[in-house]
């Protein structure tokens, strides 16, 4: 059964005090991790990205979701558009899609050769054991879902104007091709399951569920990151509560209800 809005929001809070616990943690190390999101179109990697970012400190905690590669892009070295991204002592950097669109969308949509496909599956366990080898803490994530829950996102996406920006014609074209998307990732799978850089499948069917799975399982792969967060001295103001004054300006009207 999916879960519902409240009980979904019930048990996401304890989960985001462990990851605010996480981000210090982070920060009082100078730990660096990268968290890959990959799966289908619709499986739901926007959503999972929001639930672990939320409450973290944008500053510590980045997204990276990258258009396609750039002319400039297109000749340089596969990986040198995302070595750029990476994180620095202390930070969180969260992959929306990553460098395995190359073995993903690139390889099923016929945007590289079959030859750079399979170079990237032999090359990329080699690229993450240089992050991993260095002290990035890697972890990589699938998100799965059924053909007929994509089919109703899709068409979701369609009804929608808040969502309808998501709907692209390549995601249009997928829908032909989910078996040729699974063969892909298996394919994937194969070659870069390491154990250096071992990849995770989380069911999203159900989306908030999901997203519960993916962060226990986060939290529960990282080490001992208890770090007392500071005390704070708060003393009294010692004095009545200014209000605002202006000379200058005045604020909009409020909005009316």
């Amino acid at each position: 059964m999916a879960l519902k809005g409240k009980e979904y929001r019930e048990l996401l809070e304890p989960l985001t005090e462990e990851l605010v616990g996480m981000a210090r943690w982070a920060k009082a190390t100078g730990a660096r991790i990268v968290v890959i999101f990959e799966g289908r179109d619709t499986a739901g990697k926007g959503g999972a990205i929001r639930a672990v970012r939320d409450k973290l400190n944008p500053r510590q905690c980045r997204t990276v979701a990258l258009s396609k590669p750039s002319e400039e892009e297109q000749i340089q070295w596969y990986f040198q558009r995302y070595v750029c991204h990476l994180p620095h002592a202390g930070e969180i950097v969260l992959f929306d899609r990553s460098w395995y669109n190359r073995a993903g969308v690139e390889r099923v949509m016929g945007y590289c050769s079959e030859e750079e496909a399979e170079a990237f599956l032999k090359v990329a366990p080699i690229f993450e054991k240089m992050l991993t080898d260095d002290g990035i803490l890697l972890f990589k994530y699938w998100l799965t879902t059924d053909q007929d829950r994509q089919e109703e996102r899709l068409k979701e996406r369609g009804e929608d104007p808040l969502k309808r920006w998501k709907l692209s014609p390549v995601d249009l074209a997928a829908r032909e091709k989910y078996q040729a998307y699974t063969d892909a990732r298996e394919a994937m799978l194969k070659a870069t399951h390491t154990a250096h850089a071992p990849w995770t499948l989380v069911d999203f069917n159900d989306q908030k569920r999901g997203r519960l799975t993916l962060i226990r399982d986060l939290l529960d792969r990282l080490p001992d990151m208890h770090i007392e967060p500071p005390s704070i001295d708060f003393p009294d103001l010692g004095h009545k509560p200014h209000k605002e004054t202006y000379g200058v300006l005045k604020p909009l009207e409020p909005y009316p209800t």
